[in-house]
């Protein structure tokens, strides 16, 4: 009878330990998350330099350009 007893605990001990080792699909999902927060960081990042380039950057520099070509050299 003891033995019966025994040997049930030790398996209940098994399967929890065995149940706390296995990580099945942890990985996956912080993989995921961290994937997603890098696209959305990405696409946050081109859509400011894009904002950047066409609002402040390309207008000043077009003016320059066309400056230098119309030098007349007074």
């Amino acid at each position: 009878m003891f033995k019966k007893i025994q040997n049930k605990v030790h398996s209940a001990v098994s399967t929890v330990r065995a149940t706390i080792a296995s990580k099945k699909a942890e990985g996956y999902v912080d993989s995921g998350v961290k994937i997603l927060i890098a696209v959305v960081i990405g696409a946050l990042l081109l859509a400011g330099l894009y904002t950047l380039f066409n609002t402040n950057i390309i207008p000043t520099l077009g003016t320059k350009i066309t400056g230098l070509f119309n030098y007349t050299g007074k």
